[in-house]
């Protein structure tokens, strides 16, 4: 079998920057075991996978362990990929996914994803949440949905940026990931997000976290439109807008790489 594979690297306009995520179009669903099999052996934060659907695409989003209900960063490159490498050719993508329909589009040289807000619930501070971080955040609050993200604010965008978290520690919180952030300087507000129980120490650029922390800034800083920084060490940037009940992410993608799968049947 022969299949083909796409990388980009999404929310830069840098190669060697942002978040990068592969993409392996199909014709049909395989089994999933031979997709998780491929997210493992790409070892991406995230590896994307299409289907052609009426209106659009199917899509969805592997880590190196496991199968994620949403992904920002692997559906801009979805997305950049569709259109610079496989011919799509209307401005509007049409995304079908375990988190709803999403679209992609583009405006200019940015491509434009409306994703839906998510909610968040505030918990009470306690010591599991600071000993990973050996640093204690001012507030802690949880997606709704259970086994969802955990959001920790510290006091400042320094702090974030220095973080060392203990990973063994993070991986045995009973959350998808963790959200660190802090209001910015040159920027509304910047973030990290750290996912070990799924494969992931650090993600570069965390386009489903933005989907939390875009209401959450709103309503802390008093505007829907915002700019925000993941302080990571390939570092991303992301224009977050509040729209109602959805949240509107805009970012650059730059391709990297085209080739080929060659697995033995």
């Amino acid at each position: 079998m022969r299949l083909p594979i796409y990388q980009a690297d999404a929310f830069t306009s840098r190669i060697f920057g942002g978040n990068p995520a592969a993409l392996v179009p199909f014709e049909q669903w395989p089994h999933n075991e031979l997709l998780q099999r491929i997210a493992t052996e790409n070892n991406l934060s995230e590896t994307a996978f299409t289907v052609p659907a009426e209106d659009g695409f199917e899509l969805r989003w592997f880590t190196p362990a496991a199968e994620v209900p949403l992904c920002g960063h692997a559906t801009l490159a979805t997305a950049h990929l569709l259109w610079t490498q496989l011919g799509f050719s209307r401005n509007e993508i049409h995304f079908s996914t375990r988190s709803g329909l999403l679209t992609a589009r583009r405006e200019g040289d940015r491509i434009a994803l409306d994703f839906p807000a998510q909610k968040l619930r505030s918990l009470k501070l306690e010591s599991q949440f600071t000993a990973p971080f050996a640093a204690e955040p001012r507030e802690v609050l949880a997606e709704d949905a259970d086994g969802g993200k955990l959001l920790l604010v510290f006091a400042d965008a320094e702090t974030v940026a220095a973080l060392q978290p203990d990973f063994r520690a993070v991986a045995i919180l009973p959350y998808q990931g963790i959200v660190c952030t802090a209001e910015g300087k040159g920027c509304d507000f910047v973030s990290r997000f750290f996912a070990p129980n799924v494969g992931i120490d650090e993600d570069p650029v965390t386009g489903s976290a933005h989907t939390l922390l875009t209401p959450f800034w709103a309503e802390r800083l008093g505007k829907t439109a915002m700019q925000a920084q993941q302080v990571s060490p390939r570092g991303g940037e992301l224009e977050c807008e509040l729209q109602g009940e959805r949240v509107i992410l805009r970012g650059r993608a730059v391709t990297y790489l085209r080739g080929e799968i060659f697995i033995q049947e």
